[in-house]
């Protein structure tokens, strides 16, 4: 059995995921990333910020909402993400499908308990297609105008201590189903108030409907082929599935076991040869960029910094990378300056790279103004300073 150090695992990370050159474009990076987180909507451009040459906000927008080259869906453990299309056919089938049956019954539950039909799993039907025909009519709408289309949406429902708008579940089941999609904000990049949809229109035609075992087998050996090697609880994770499921695409793409310095590993047949060591780098990664979230065994390029720089839900913020390992972290200071705290030591050669990176940064993003969705013990910290 092969064992890959560690020292190998960053040098095969910095080549594959264009940290330590960069990609050709939008759509090489969001492949090569097998997506680009979009929870926070600023973690996708300043994704792509980090891997491309010459990137713009504008290419984004381009891309996802005149070429729709790439899509914006959910995904993987319930995250959005921004994909290839087909990609985002492969994701659909391998992740997103199964998410919508257990969401369906949990809803239908509530809605008989608490009244509001004596049928629930029939009251989503309706209300679904009523308000999918209501974004069939608009085009396209946020959530507050499909209110007054459909006025079942703006019942609130009581979960816990809380309690959640209609309107949240009811387009969160659609966009699972594949009936709809996330399109353009309503105002700037960091906005958070999305048009959505009907998928159909969007694209001109539905994703395709692919085979569920074919397409996680697709997707554990895309992941593979860009993370790789790794453990069965990083595939796990990352996918959400259970641990038979996983087992089983791993063993339908052909996976090969091997060692990393934790244990045992998988990675791709045609993949096992060592790489080259990269010449030396450094990147600004957002919070929830798909790099660090790329796995759940960390500790070989984490290191001690967890509590620094992950908030209480697992969410990681913005991080400082030398050579395949996270060195610190950064946020933007109220007057549009990235600030920089170091972890831990790095050479005089790395600081100069992370000074220069620092100041393009703070260049790319100009007169725009952002806070992180989810924020960290670090960042705050910084924010404060």
């Amino acid at each position: 059995m092969r064992l890959i150090d560690n020292a190998e695992r960053r040098a095969r990370l910095g080549r594959r995921q264009f940290l330590a050159a960069p990609a050709d474009g939008i759509d090489a990076a969001a492949e090569a990333m097998v997506g680009l987180h979009s929870s926070d909507p600023a973690t996708v451009y300043l994704a792509l910020a980090a891997r491309l040459d010459g990137f713009a906000k504008s290419d984004l927008e381009q891309a996802l909402y005149d070429e729709k080259s790439v899509l914006r869906i959910l995904g993987m453990r319930r995250t959005m993400f921004v994909l290839p299309r087909e990609l985002a056919a492969i994701v659909n089938a391998a992740c997103t499908r199964a998410l919508a049956p257990p969401q369906q019954r949990r809803l239908a539950k509530l809605i008989e308990e608490q009244d509001i039909a004596k049928d629930g799993a029939a009251w989503i039907s309706r209300v679904g297609d009523d308000t999918l025909a209501a974004l069939e009519a608009r085009g396209e709408a946020v959530a507050t105008d499909l209110r007054d289309d459909v006025p079942e949406l703006a019942i609130k429902v009581k979960y816990g201590q809380g309690e959640f708008g209609m309107s949240t579940r009811i387009l969160f089941l659609l966009a699972t189903e594949g009936r709809i999609i996330r399109g353009r904000p309503r105002g700037t990049w960091v906005s958070t108030l999305y048009r959505w949809a009907p998928m159909e229109s969007w694209l001109g035609q539905p994703l395709p409907d692919l085979d569920q075992d074919e397409a996680r087998a697709h997707l554990v050996a895309r992941w593979l082929r860009s993370f790789g090697p790794g453990t069965l609880t990083d595939i796990k994770w990352w996918t959400g599935w259970s641990q038979r499921d996983t087992k089983a695409a791993l063993a339908a793409c052909d996976a090969v076991e091997v060692g990393v310095e934790s244990g045992p590993a998988w990675m791709l047949a045609d993949d096992v040869e060592p790489v080259e060591d990269t010449p030396p780098w450094v990147a600004l990664l957002p919070g929830l960029d798909p790099t660090p979230m790329g796995w759940k065994e960390r500790d070989w390029y984490l290191g001690g910094h967890e509590g620094a720089l992950f908030d209480r839900n697992g969410n990681i913020g913005a991080t400082v990378w030398c050579d395949g390992r996270i060195a610190g972290g950064w946020t933007q200071g109220s007057d549009g300056s990235v600030w920089i705290k170091l972890l831990e030591p790095v050479s005089s050669a790395h600081k100069a790279m992370i000074e220069q990176r620092r100041r393009q940064l703070e260049d790319w993003l100009g007169e725009d103004r952002f806070t992180p969705r989810f924020r960290t013990p670090l960042e705050k910290l910084l924010s404060v300073d």
